[in-house]
């Protein structure tokens, strides 16, 4: 699908400093998914936040002890 946008003359002039004047679409939509990743990561991580609840997790205790049990358990090769 075809797109119009328009940019200041000054911006195009900087993508084609760093993609090239034939490589402006290609620019332009690696420049949108990239945005669109973030855009949706930063969606995801309001969503998760306050998910997990403030107390009654097994390491309130002691959280030191609690990583170290954890490493401890750890079947796989350290490194």
């Amino acid at each position: 699908m075809r797109m119009h946008i328009e940019l200041e003359d000054d911006l195009i002039a900087q993508v084609d400093q760093i993609a090239g004047a034939r490589q402006r679409s290609a620019f332009v939509r690696n420049a949108i998914e990239a945005a669109i990743r973030e855009a949706t990561r930063w969606s995801n991580l309001d969503a998760a936040a306050g998910s997990i609840a403030d107390e009654g997790h097994d390491w309130d205790t002691d959280p030191s002890a609690w990583v170290r049990d954890q490493r401890r358990a750890d079947s796989r090769p350290a490194g």
